[in-house]
């Protein structure tokens, strides 16, 4: 379902009246109506530019089920330059999301180009009262990364955004719910692994005008040359509350957004890491040896735990584990060779057993990151952008460079026998930008990188038809609509490693948007376990530690695949959009799958708790049917009708840092 826009300006009616997505496009789009876009070029808004330009539209051939594609162009006579808009319309999900680039097609600079929003669009609802913004944070390495935040726009209010360093979820997320008054509303998401801005202003007569693009661009464009921006993508929902706009976008992010391997959506994997924190000065993995990774492999074997991957961090490399020399993993990227001294024979051999007990092999890279003096530093100081600090950022906005880093980091996969790839991103790339960018054109050295990082993350990803990659950015803080249609991040933040009452906060809020993510764990227990539930995990056991009970393990392990499935359907929130950080509350969230109607509520009762109970509100259940609730701890159950678990349903534990896990089913 689609809203219908409503005039010749660019903004849309949330209306009910069905639409199916190509005319939606068609209208918004169509010959001399003014686009969901703008920009100004010469100092022009574009506004009054487009009209007088030549204009051609056209369907694209797409194969993908339900989706109608095409491309419009506008172009200026006098200057040669030519705008173009990639808009793709999702029948089945009611959504639509474009792309603008330009190109210069004079022999001459042409005039610059700014204030580039490639969405730029009013939306109104039939209803009265104001629209309310429901965002989130970005990661910034605390217990409210991806924490929820409600904001209600009165007239002549706005809410801007924008993330900080140049990744793109770095205190800030692109991906929000604009919700009308009447039960209406438009799920929003940026494309771009950069720094991107987003602004929802209310008018004063309602309604809101929402704008987002990339943050820092004013520049001319060489003769021939061409650059494209973010993307956008507009889910249009309707429903009894913005959950069901949450909802449907994350079965849109399943279908459309996510990587596929046999034509279907890639299943992100259980990992196991190879014994994380050994002895100081050891850190990361720059202690592993090849006898010493293998050894672990067939331990894990030994006692039945073998997990889907067995995951490599950093530290592998020539020169990480030089101690006498103050050397580490992260003091020494760049040196992309292996450490032959601790893996004589490469990393091959560790691979080979990796496969042999039925697993598959993820290795660590951070190849934008290049420390002073390393081997590609060394070898390579043209491809290097330089601020004066004691690390390049790798230029891979140079077409010469990035095929090189395709080729070096493709051989290395493919001889080194990894089937996984992840690559963490450890710098603010920012400033790297801001200060090569040539006089007059601010932005080009961003927009550059940002598509040689789309181009070596496809290549990768054509190269190896069965490869996932692991985006990792110093934790979560390169997530967008961009990045995840080619990745995922299956550590989702640096904060406090372990500490379950974060990792908590951290599912509670990244869950309304995205399914597939992932953190780590280290113990058994049910409260510490439990708060790392989901699609993804990364088991940090340490299986030669006498506390640890290798039954245990294997009880977690079997948990998590009874309750994993689960997390790829509907998600809801059942304690609050509030501050959910403290120790002395309960939190508490809702899986449902709709086909059969089952799901589970996983609830935990904190330390300073003072409450043996809670009573929460199931969402998403059918009235007139009943439900058995199982207690998974105890095997107790109960049954009650979806209205009484609808209109409130207690929840208790009688002890302080405590979990619930319970089962419920239609019957």
């Amino acid at each position: 379902m689609i809203p219908l826009a409503a005039s010749a300006q660019s903004s849309c009616t949330l209306s009910d009246t069905p639409t199916d997505v190509s005319r939606w496009i068609e209208s918004r789009f169509a010959k001399g109506k003014v686009p969901p876009f703008s920009f100004v070029y010469d100092g022009k808004p574009s506004a009054g530019l487009l009209r007088k330009w030549k204009y051609t539209a056209q369907r694209v051939e797409n194969s993908e089920p339900g989706v109608r594609e095409y491309l419009y162009s506008y172009q200026d006579r006098r200057s040669g330059l030519k705008v173009e808009c990639r808009v793709k319309g999702f029948a089945d999900f009611g959504a639509v999301e474009w792309v603008l680039s330009f190109k210069n097609l004079s022999d001459a600079n042409s005039a610059t180009i700014e204030q580039v929003k490639v969405v730029d669009l009013n939306l109104t609802s039939p209803g009265e009262g104001s629209f309310t913004v429901h965002y989130a944070d970005g990661s910034h390495v605390s217990k409210a990364d991806f924490h929820q935040r409600t904001k209600v726009l009165a007239p002549g209010d706005s809410l801007y955004m924008a993330p900080e360093g140049g990744r793109s979820s770095q205190n800030a997320f692109p991906f929000f719910n604009i919700e009308a008054p009447d039960g209406r509303g438009a799920m929003v998401a940026v494309g771009w692994s950069g720094t991107w801005f987003a602004d929802v202003a209310a008018g004063s007569k309602g309604g809101v005008a929402l704008s987002a693009g990339q943050k820092n661009l004013s520049a001319y464009l060489y003769p021939s040359e061409a650059i494209r921006t973010p993307s956008v993508c507009l889910l249009f929902w309707q429903g009894e509350d913005r959950f069901a706009g949450h909802n449907a976008f994350r079965r849109f992010i399943l279908a459309h957004h996510t990587r596929k391997i046999d034509g279907k959506p890639a299943r992100y994997p259980v990992s196991t890491s190879f014994n994380y924190g050994d002895p100081a000065p050891c850190n990361e993995y720059t202690c592993l040896t090849t006898d010493y990774a293998i050894a672990l492999i067939r331990r894990y074997e030994q006692f039945d735990i073998v997990p889907e991957v067995f995951w490599l961090d950093a530290g592998w490399y020539e020169q990480a584990a030089d101690y006498k020399n103050q050397k580490n993993w992260a003091n020494t990227v760049g040196n992309w060779k292996v450490d032959r001294e601790r893996f004589p024979d490469g990393l091959k051999p560790v691979a080979d057993e990796v496969h042999r007990v039925g697993a598959k092999f993820m290795v660590w890279f951070e190849p934008e990151r290049v420390v002073k003096g390393s081997q590609w530093a060394v070898e390579h100081p043209e491809w290097m952008v330089d601020v004066g600090a004691g690390e390049y950022l790798f230029d891979l906005g140079n077409p010469e460079a990035r095929e090189w880093m395709c080729d070096y980091i493709g051989d290395f996969i493919e001889q080194s026998g990894i089937d996984y790839y992840r690559q963490d991103f450890n710098m603010e790339p920012a400033w790297f930008w801001a200060k090569n960018d040539e006089p007059g054109r601010a932005g080009i050295r961003e927009i550059r990188h940002i598509e040689g990082l789309y181009a070596f993350w496809d290549y990768l990803l054509e190269r190896f038809p069965n490869l996932l990659i692991d985006n990792c950015a110093s934790g979560g803080r390169r997530i967008d609509l961009e990045s995840v249609s080619r990745s995922a991040p299956l550590w989702r933040t640096d904060y406090n490693y372990g500490e379950p009452v974060g990792y908590q906060c951290h599912t509670y809020g990244l869950e309304l948007y995205l399914p597939l993510h992932g953190t780590g764990v280290q113990n058994t227990d049910k409260f510490t376990f439990r708060s790392s539930l989901g699609t993804s995990i990364v088991f940090n056991w340490k299986i030669s530690n006498a506390s640890m009970s290798f039954y245990d393990i294997q009880n977690c392990m079997a948990e998590f695949e009874e309750v994993r499935p689960y997390f790829y359907e509907d998600y809801y929130p059942l304690t609050g959009a509030g501050d959910i950080t403290a120790d002395n509350i309960w939190m508490a969230y809702q899986l449902l799958r709709p086909s059969d109607q089952s799901g589970y509520i996983v609830a935990f009762r904190r330390e300073a708790c003072p409450s043996g109970s809670v009573t929460v509100k199931l969402m998403g259940l059918d009235p007139s049917r009943n439900y058995r609730i199982t207690n998974k701890d105890n095997g107790e159950s109960i049954v009650k009708s979806g209205a009484e678990l609808a209109s409130g349903f207690d929840l208790r534990s009688d002890q302080p840092r405590s979990s619930l896990l319970l089962k419920y089913q239609a019957e």
